[in-house]
């Protein structure tokens, strides 16, 4: 997934500005900083939940809401951003599921929708993912039985189902109860772990950014500022702002 020259207002406020950044196939990336430095917006851009001001966004080297054509910017037809925002998941903070669906209709609803599976075979698919979450036991509850992390989990079994090649985290844990965290981050560490899904991570949990990331960007009004390993930028970051930042968050 690539970044080119992306900017994004909202009204006469710039909140990414000249951005522009790749995430390999396969690669993990975190991008942390503090809030309203544009992090989530750069995931709600590449999920199309909100609209590009300018600049691109590419998928595996397809356009996915704008493309380069005689020299100008053209939008693509709704169509087309479908077909390749397809490839792309997410799991936010807030869970998202359907309170009137079961966790499995839950998790086979686009399955059987949008791409088009036998409900037989999503059902399948889903159950394998509910095992994987530690959740096949709970597959005929409703969301509102089920404690916060466990929504959680079911959220990122739904968007596994989808087969995503990118997998887009936006402060999974935030929502949640302290004691509740661990078992998301032990799904998310075990995806990481045992796929070769794209990952593009906003994150306040630094061990879980230093555990699971290839590479950690540090986010300061709308730009990079940084970007290293987990291990450089936790161990010997080089930008003041980043140093400022990681020191207020280990104080917390």
């Amino acid at each position: 997934m690539r970044f080119e020259d992306v900017l994004k207002k909202f009204g006469r406020t710039t909140v990414l500005k000249d951005l522009n950044f790749s995430v390999g196939r396969g690669e993990r990336v975190t991008l942390i900083g503090p809030s309203g430095s544009g992090k989530t917006t750069i995931l709600r851009l590449a999920m199309t939940l909100e609209r590009l001001t300018g600049g691109y966004i590419w998928v595996d080297g397809d356009p996915l809401t704008h493309e380069r054509r005689d020299g100008k910017r053209h939008e693509l037809k709704p169509k087309q951003v479908a077909e390749v925002r397809k490839r792309i998941g997410m799991v936010f903070q807030q869970f998202n599921l359907f309170p009137n669906m079961t966790v499995l209709e839950n998790i086979t609803e686009a399955p059987v929708h949008v791409l088009g599976q036998s409900p037989d075979q999503a059902k399948d698919n889903a159950m394998s993912l509910l095992d994987r979450v530690g959740l096949r036991h709970r597959a005929d509850a409703h969301p509102m039985e089920m404690s916060g992390g466990q929504q959680q989990r079911v959220a990122i079994a739904r968007a596994l189902a989808m087969d995503p090649e990118i997998l887009l985290l936006d402060e999974v844990t935030s929502a949640l109860d302290p004691e509740l965290v661990g078992d998301v981050l032990g799904v998310l560490e075990d995806v990481a772990d045992n796929t070769d899904i794209t990952m593009l991570i906003v994150t306040h949990e630094m061990q879980f950014a230093q555990d699971v990331s290839n590479r950690v960007m540090m986010f300061d009004g709308g730009r990079v500022i940084e970007e290293a390993t987990p291990q450089e930028i936790f161990s010997n970051p080089q930008h003041e702002r980043t140093q400022k930042f990681l020191e207020a968050v280990n104080l917390g």
